[in-house]
């Protein structure tokens, strides 16, 4: 167990995380002196470190950063001994290290936690149960991987025991979480570089809400047999959400009009409110409805639950709106598996029904792309022109035993319209001219794909 009283001095590798600079900020608002480094590659959190908490970092790895006067430094787990002079030079000078996902544990143990899991919808299901109880003066403090635009950043400094946090499944971070109410989302086998079957992928959410004690909640999506199944391990207080009739928080009367949807919540026979928001497709209905039933627990007020749906405005890269080029409408989304795929066009299709849609798809690793390939192929079929870049590989992966153009070759036997362009570079020089009024383009990934919006934004 760490001794705080005891640090002074942290050091943060691979600072620009967005789940990094969350803790950055918890941390610095706790008084500690930080710094850190990373990549010269540009993030939303440049912004967040310099200009919102102005604390000076490195870009690019040096092991002469590593300085004496550090009392401890905290690592993002794509960073070890082998692939990192810093922290070599820090395990070498014997200075205490900890992992971000332990740190966050440590922080979010202390708290009353209430962590958001599963495969897709955590980023927006964590900031809107965290907005909600903001609105409702709960005064929480939250952990998200993506900047909440309201709050310019991805973590909140509550003053209260609440603590809501993203809970990442990736290497087994859940391990280091034990919370006290916990929403499950979605269950789709994800990470096959980690996790090798499905079963041993849904083990790690069944061994976590096992950890819910018994006077603690499981909120849990209702509307899908994956998450009800894993639902069954959970020795506490389950509450289901979703449109079928089953559930015990039940979506009715969902209507889209002017670009807002709307829908009622009911528990059983008792309505819960009618409420409204901007963000677009049924996916994020489901979202909010997981976040509305964990803030019913608590009693939070129905009209500021409302309050807090009207007005939230979303996470970045989470279909977010970029700009305009030649009148055509430029979107970024992170989603980077099939299942996100699927839902983001199917909410754009929605939402701009007589638009020409081109998608723009960014793999993100190769074992992703090589386990997931045909469902990947099978997943673009709310978009009128496909466009594949190559593979991001990121920090964890160089290359391995699949190719874009496979992706490709394969998508044709299910879309009349999907090409190969290997470059960012090269899918803006095509775009430019290409589009006009009329079009909506998603840059699409959980990579750099972001730069295909902003560099065609006029």
């Amino acid at each position: 167990m760490l001794d705080f009283s005891k640090i002074h001095k942290i050091y943060f590798i691979g600072i620009k995380g967005s789940g990094m600079v969350a803790l950055v900020e918890i941390l610095h608002r706790k008084g500690f002196e930080i710094t850190g480094s990373d990549t010269e590659e540009k993030f939303f959190t440049d912004d967040i470190l310099k200009k919102r908490l102005c604390i000076k970092f490195f870009e690019g790895f040096d092991a002469d950063h590593i300085k004496g006067d550090i009392d401890l430094v905290v690592y993002s787990t794509a960073y070890n001994e082998k692939n990192n002079e810093e922290f070599k030079a820090a395990v070498f000078k014997r200075i205490e290290m900890i992992s971000y996902p332990e740190m966050l544990g440590l922080l979010f143990n202390q708290k009353y936690g209430i962590a958001v899991c599963g495969t897709h919808g955590k980023t927006t299901t964590t900031a809107m149960l965290a907005e909600i109880l903001n609105k409702s003066d709960f005064e929480p403090t939250a952990v998200v991987g993506s900047q909440v635009k309201q709050w310019r950043s991805s973590a909140l400094v509550g003053r209260s025991e609440f603590m809501v946090i993203e809970a990442d499944e990736y290497q087994n971070k859940l391990d280091y979480y034990w919370p006290q109410a916990a929403i499950l989302t979605s269950a789709d086998w994800d990470h096959p570089d980690f996790f090798k079957t499905f079963k041993e992928y849904t083990d790690v959410f069944s061994k976590f809400i096992q950890k819910i004690p018994r006077h603690g909640f499981l909120v849990v999506c209702g509307d899908r047999s994956d998450t009800l199944e894993i639902a069954k391990a959970a020795k506490c207080k389950v509450i289901t959400y979703g449109f079928e009739k089953d559930n015990n928080i039940r979506i009715k009367n969902y209507d889209l009009k002017k670009g807002k949807q709307i829908f009622e919540l009911w528990n059983g026979d008792k309505g819960l409110g009618k409420f409204e928001m901007e963000l677009p497709g049924k996916h994020n209905v489901l979202n909010a409805s997981g976040a509305v039933a964990m803030a019913h627990q608590f009693n939070a007020k129905a009209e500021k639950i409302q309050e807090a749906l009207a007005k939230f405005e979303g996470t970045s890269r989470r279909f977010e709106y970029i700009g305009e080029r030649n009148g055509a409408i430029l979107i970024d989304d992170y989603a980077h598996h099939p299942e996100e795929i699927k839902a983001t066009l199917r909410a754009a299709r929605e939402f701009f029904p007589k638009h020409r849609i081109w998608c723009v798809f960014h793999p993100h690793t190769f074992t992703r792309t090589k386990a997931l390939l045909s469902e990947f192929a099978q997943s673009f079929e709310d978009a009128d022109r496909v466009i594949i870049l190559d593979i991001y590989g990121s920090a964890r992966e160089a290359q391995g035993g699949v190719h874009s153009e496979d992706l490709v070759n394969l998508a044709k036997k299910y879309h009349h319209n999907v090409g190969y362009i290997p470059s960012i570079k090269e899918v803006v020089e095509y775009l430019a001219d290409e589009i006009g009024q009329g079009d909506l383009i998603i840059a699409m990934g959980a990579g750099n794909v972001w730069e295909v919006a902003e560099k065609l934004k006029e």
